[in-house]
């Protein structure tokens, strides 16, 4: 069964929704979120994309990110893709940090940014996460600019604009 997404106006308002394969061949505005998991040593968790990802497969994202199904809020959204991707029984406490509304860098989403702390254990979900792995924040920035290719392009927007 295809996840049914919520589409939006350019003020981020439901104006209906579709199927994922229709708001993304047709380019809907649709939403998404994006989570950032830090551990006590200030390490960010990134993840591996699963090669068989339609979009921006084998890259490196942000620590848990997806769309905000229809009739779902972004922080529940966040939550479950939390939980979903990483294998975690229950989320940890997220904090909304940014809302970015740059749908053109961001595939014609509204992306709302958290942070949360957590230590692990992960069990990434083998359809969704190929691989996590901590990393110092100020390599992963040195890191996105020599290999941009490396990365998911929202990832690479939002980590230059809101890190």
């Amino acid at each position: 069964m295809e996840d049914i997404f919520d589409i939006v106006n350019t003020q981020d308002q439901v104006i209906g929704s579709a199927p994922r394969s229709v708001v993304h061949r047709e380019g809907h505005l649709h939403r998404a979120t994006h989570v950032w998991l830090y551990n006590t040593q200030g390490q960010l968790l990134i993840q591996l994309r699963a090669a068989s990802k339609d979009k921006h497969p084998s890259v490196w994202d942000s620590s848990a990110c997806g769309h905000v199904d229809s009739g779902e809020d972004y922080h529940r959204a966040a939550r479950r893709e939390t939980c979903e991707e990483l294998g975690l029984h229950a989320a940890p406490e997220l904090e909304e940090i940014a809302y970015c509304q740059d749908t053109a860098q961001l595939g014609q989403e509204f992306v709302r940014v958290y942070r949360g702390h957590h230590e692990g254990p992960f069990l990434p979900q083998p359809s969704e996460v190929t691989e996590v792995r901590w990393i110092d924040p100020a390599e992963l920035s040195s890191w996105m600019q020599s290999q941009p290719e490396s990365f998911a392009p929202s990832f690479i927007h939002l980590w230059m604009k809101y890190s």
